[in-house]
């Protein structure tokens, strides 16, 4: 067992936590099939820890962090996205994206859903943005929405292996039997049926959340390879200057190491950026050992929440990310708008 595993250290964390987000997934759905309120609402909670830690071992298997065979953290990777609807977009588009993300040290997006939005009709745009002020996460559905449409739009290219054809033919594939799914187990259990709609819903806005303040860079909507305009130097230093540990507290705690581990340590970003190929149970460690205690680059969870509230609008259709004030300034966040639509699930 020990040697499929790209670091020895890595066969019981990565086995137990492999092993639990694939069996929470069956048994939260059983859970929230079940008669009694407390099952569901345990249901309820594993689902959204199967889902969203799906997500998070894709950006691990992406970075190829827990196999040493890159077939095998292709093959998982696949698998998680399964889980977690991701499918569409593919494994490989996924991790592709999200390496120029790492070696051109910007947010090299799939689609410019801020361009789309000033385009669009007003009552679109209004309807858009009254369902994020209602904290229904539209963007993201509307990112998802790209992914599933682009075989079809004009500008699709054929990739090396599969033809337009075959491309639109494996995203109707998918949709067919994530809708026959859903509508079974909706035909089976409203209730349940409810409640995995729920899980999906805090899983998206965990993954936001996390997204929204781990960078002030600079986003660029690129579909192809084209490489990004040469126009200020994105070095190490500017690296690590515009990245943020997102994190409930650094201390080495049972209660933050339970939180963090929500979505999977992957609020140690600055850790994450200086290693990439540090794995998940790690990072902690490894953050401990990079920097102080007082490292500016840290931001926790209860300083961000003010913002991810009060600027859940405007950071839609803002310019740019803000700002951070130095640490130990009241509200160093608050000027902090954060970033929308960069997941790394929604990639073409």
């Amino acid at each position: 067992m020990n040697s499929i595993y790209r670091y020895p250290d890595g066969m019981w964390p990565n086995t137990l936590a492999l092993a639990a987000t694939v069996v929470m997934y069956p048994l939260g759905l059983a859970l929230m099939i079940s008669s009694p309120w407390a099952l569901n609402a345990l249901g309820f909670v594993l689902m959204v820890l199967s889902l969203t830690w799906s997500a998070y071992f894709i950006h691990e298997f992406a970075h190829h962090a827990i196999f040493k065979s890159p077939d095998a953290n292709a093959r998982w990777g696949t698998l998680m996205a399964w889980l977690n609807g991701s499918s569409f977009a593919g494994f490989e588009n996924m991790r592709r994206k999200h390496m120029r993300h790492h070696v051109e040290r910007a947010d090299v997006i799939t689609f410019d859903a801020k361009g789309f939005l000033q385009r669009s009709p007003a009552w679109f745009r209004n309807t858009l943005l009254a369902l994020e002020w209602a904290y229904f996460p539209a963007i993201e559905f509307l990112m998802r929405g790209f992914v599933i449409s682009m075989p079809f739009q004009k500008r699709a290219r054929p990739t090396a292996t599969q033809s337009i054809a075959a491309l639109r033919l494996r995203i109707v594939a998918i949709a067919v039997v994530r809708l026959s799914a859903l509508a079974l187990l909706g035909y089976y259990s409203p209730k349940a049926w409810v409640l995995y709609c729920l899980a999906v819903l805090v899983f998206i806005t965990l993954l936001r959340f996390a997204d929204c303040f781990q960078h002030t860079y600079e986003a660029y909507p690129i579909l192809d390879d084209t490489p990004l305009p040469k126009d200020k130097i994105r070095d190490r230093d500017y690296e690590q200057a515009n990245t943020y540990t997102d994190v409930v507290g650094i201390q080495s705690t049972l209660s933050t190491g339970v939180l963090n581990m929500l979505w999977l340590n992957f609020g140690y970003h600055n850790a994450h950026h200086e290693r990439p190929t540090m794995p998940w149970y790690r990072l902690p460690d490894y953050h401990r050992e990079l920097y102080p205690t007082d490292y500016a680059q840290v931001i926790t969870v209860g300083e961000l929440l003010k913002s991810f509230h009060t600027n859940r609008i405007k950071r839609i259709l803002a310019d740019n990310y803000g700002e951070v004030a130095p640490g130990g300034v009241p509200g160093r966040a608050d000027r902090f708008l954060g970033a929308v639509g960069v997941s790394f699930l929604t990639a073409v």
